[in-house]
């Protein structure tokens, strides 16, 4: 893959590990609808595409139910589980090396604008971004495409041959790829090869010093 300037990040499992505070969010909303919560390897499934089409997808809710279960989840997302998280170890470097060599970065997540500047700040990562696209809090902003249309457009970039999507889901390789620009997919978050095989990732990297070599 040829280097590109502009270089855009998911959150959850690319930035920070946040397996803790997701799934116990999801298994607080589970117990406020009275379901029995699984084990939490099983809840890693909703770190990483939007809560509505998780909560849809994985549990049968309506649209109206899948709303409400987004609700609880906050109620515990925002007091406990948005900081039950790390950062992944080499990203705070890779993030400070890159931006040493002139490349512009953004944040293109999901999670809710508000949530993801928070984590940012308290983990010291803000300072490396030119512009943080993430979802709205009314949910009208959550597909990942449209995300990384909203980065796009605010850093005013024209040309999509220079951007590069990392992520470790499949919902960000299909992203990218509906917005035209290149993606890497990392397998240290909390996909598999075959997920991202299958969303047509162009380079899959299992570390992040693998990460560094690719886009560096």
């Amino acid at each position: 893959m040829k280097k590109r300037s502009t270089v855009f990040f998911d959150l959850d499992g690319t930035l920070t590990d946040p397996g803790i505070g997701i799934t116990n969010s999801v298994a607080y909303a589970y117990k406020k609808f009275g379901l029995s919560v699984p084990k939490r390897e099983e809840l890693y499934k909703y770190i990483g595409p939007p809560l509505v089409w998780s909560f849809m997808t994985y549990c049968g809710f309506n649209e109206e139910k899948a709303h409400l279960a987004v609700e609880y989840y906050r109620e515990y997302f925002s007091v406990n589980g948005k900081f039950e998280n790390e950062v992944y170890t080499g990203i705070p470097e890779l993030l400070r090396d890159l931006k040493k060599t002139g490349k512009r970065l953004s944040v293109a997540t999901s999670k809710p604008d508000l949530f993801t500047l928070q984590i940012l700040e308290h983990f010291g990562l803000d300072v490396y971004f030119d512009f943080v696209a993430a979802a709205t809090m009314d949910e009208k902003r959550t597909n990942k495409h449209d995300v990384i249309e909203y980065a796009i457009c605010n850093m005013n970039i024209t040309d999509r041959s220079d951007i590069v999507m990392v992520g470790d889901r499949k919902h960000d390789m299909e992203g990218a790829r509906k917005s035209g620009i290149a993606s890497v997919g990392v397998l240290y978050g909390y996909g598999d090869r075959q997920e991202l095989e299958k969303a047509d990732a162009k380079i899959i990297v299992g570390s992040v010093e693998e990460l560094r070599g690719v886009l560096l």
